[in-house]
């Protein structure tokens, strides 16, 4: 008999494949006495198998600013190369003078492809009860990126690949697909509900075709997630020399590969999405979406390590112990992992590891923790790459 895990008595083949030791490409191994060409090395090798598609700088729509609770707002959308237009918002304090610091505050997947930047921001005085539950569950009831443009900082919140405004239509896939289902654009309770099923399911879908396409979809999110980057850095109020990103959950897997492969993230937080290969492979594959893997890549680096990419500069993981999406066992080996690599890098206080109680989730006191953490960064000289 073989220890219970999600692959049956193919469990210890599998793992035996990547085993225990660091990946050809890990800083951890000691052949790389030059922390840059490390860096690029292995940025080099985790693009290639991203195989992101390629997109142009899009044009910028503003459709509406309105002034809310001390905050210029921004309702803004940019049309991609392929799929519908996508939908932003941007926040800052308002009348705030000069360039601020930035941050791309990246929303979770939650299970819900029906909502995407509204689950973390608000721009009207009366949002939909599903996002009212849902930062209650998530956010201790807080939308997190209005909070943290209060405190000086100006925030971009895009609509991630394939959420909210980029969501996959129902009306655009066949009957054998849908099965009868309809879009339901007035986000009842029900609809949405309907609609969120629907798209667990079509994840498998996806994925294959994406494939097939020859790309991924982890490189996909990261090639859309550049795009917001380069739109919040353009601007003339954000100092393109302190932009932070973070976010849970998905926002904190998309975390991992954009300030892992982007230096212009000066300070990254992730939270709620901090474990290995291993954690996935044998024990929690099940509760993740195919958004987090790229084939081969566990050979080279491990999960960790994506975002050990950016060292030396500044990183906050954020971990709930008791996260049902996690085993613990594997959330502190991850930390002990990122610990090392920034060790390696000569950087050992530009990395912190949190634990919390409780489940999955960015309560209020994760968030201070985080707002400390981008101001000790951000608020004053840029960080040294």
């Amino acid at each position: 008999m073989v220890e219970p895990n999600m692959i049956g008595a193919y469990g210890p083949w599998a793992a035996n494949i990547v085993g225990t030791e660091p990946g050809r490409l890990s800083l951890r191994r000691g052949d790389w006495p030059i922390l840059d060409e490390w860096r690029e090395t292995a940025r080099n090798r985790l693009f290639e198998l991203l195989a992101m598609p390629e997109i142009d700088a899009p044009t910028v729509t503003v459709w509406r600013r309105i002034s809310r609770d001390g905050l210029h707002i921004e309702e803004l959308s940019w049309q991609l190369p392929y799929g519908p237009p996508t939908r932003a918002l941007f926040l800052k304090p308002e009348g705030a003078t000069g360039p601020l610091p930035g941050i791309l505050a990246l929303h979770d997947h939650g299970g819900n492809k029906y909502f995407g930047c509204d689950k973390i921001a608000q721009i009207d005085d009366a949002p939909s009860q599903l996002m009212v539950e849902h930062r209650a569950e998530c956010y201790g009831g807080r939308a997190w990126a209005n909070e943290i443009a209060r405190r000086g900082y100006a925030v971009l919140v895009p609509d991630a690949f394939p959420f909210a405004s980029r969501r996959v239509r129902l009306a655009d896939v066949p009957e054998v697909l849908h099965k009868g289902l309809v879009d339901d654009d007035e986000a009842t309770r029900e609809g949405v509900a309907a609609y969120n099923r629907w798209a667990a399911e079509h994840e498998s879908v996806m994925a294959k075709s994406l494939f097939c396409a020859g790309t991924t979809w982890p490189g996909v999110f990261l090639a859309e997630d550049r795009v917001a980057l380069d739109i919040l850095c353009a601007r003339d109020d954000v100092d393109p020399e302190r932009i932070g990103c973070g976010g849970l959950s998905g926002g904190g897997m998309r975390t991992a590969y954009l300030s892992g492969t982007d230096d212009r993230v000066r300070c990254a937080v992730c939270v709620g999405l901090m474990s290995t290969w291993r954690d996935y492979l044998l024990y929690k594959s099940h509760t993740h979406t195919w958004m987090l893997y790229v084939p081969l890549l566990p050979r080279d680096l491990d999960y960790p390590e994506i975002l050990g990419l950016r060292a030396p500069l500044p990183s906050l993981v954020l971990n709930n112990s008791d996260d049902p999406l996690f085993t613990l066992p594997e959330m502190q080996r991850a930390d002990e992992i990122l610990a090392e690599v920034y060790l390696r890098a000569d950087a050992e206080e530009r990395y912190r590891c949190s634990f919390y109680p409780g489940p999955h989730k960015f309560d209020l006191a994760m968030q201070e923790e985080a707002f400390g953490w981008f101001d000790r960064w951000l608020q004053s000289e840029p960080v040294p790459r």
